[in-house]
């Protein structure tokens, strides 16, 4: 008869801490992100603080650097807001006072991003009547935390641009004489 012994507390945390390795050669992990791997391996609270300590000190885990990678990313790449920055950083477990940190890094030019996203969008929008083509950009912008008076005052002033700028609309008359 085969007797099973409960299995080793250090083997235990080596699988875990394995599997946490694992993870973090894909994707950069928050602190509480890593927890939750952890805590999936059975570790009790002590030898998940152990593992996050070690990762920590190791440089593996820095949840400041990885707020200030994502809102560098999330502001460049995607044009997002403070508001939708905010929220993704908080959605992967970042303390509030990390967030705040990594916010404070960027230049305070919501408008500027907001314009830069509206032009982009403009042009496409160019089909629709003017108050469908403002209500639907009005709300990408929206969507990516741009505040209300931001995205608004943005989508006019692309639209503007884009109207201004672009084919001229309506009938033409050709004198033939």
């Amino acid at each position: 008869m085969e007797s099973f012994d409960a299995p080793d507390p250090e083997e235990n945390r080596k699988i875990a801490a394995e599997s946490l390795v694992r993870k973090l050669r894909t994707r950069s992990l928050s602190i509480s992100e890593a927890r939750t791997v952890l805590k999936t391996h059975g570790l009790d609270g002590a030898q998940i603080d152990d593992v996050l300590d070690d990762f920590t000190r190791r440089g593996y885990l820095d949840d400041a650097a990885l707020a200030s990678q994502l809102v560098e990313s999330g502001s460049q790449r995607k044009g997002q807001g403070r508001v939708a920055l905010s929220r993704a950083l908080a959605q992967r477990g970042i303390p509030r006072d990390v967030v705040n940190a990594a916010l404070d890094e960027l230049p305070d030019d919501d408008a500027e991003r907001a314009l830069d996203f509206a032009r982009t969008k403009a042009r496409s929008l160019s089909r629709l009547d003017a108050e469908t083509a403002l209500r639907r950009l009005v709300g990408q912008l929206s969507r990516r935390g741009y505040n209300g008076s931001v995205a608004m005052t943005a989508a006019k002033t692309a639209l503007a641009e884009a109207t201004f700028g672009g084919r001229p609309s309506g009938v033409r008359f050709v004198d033939s004489d």
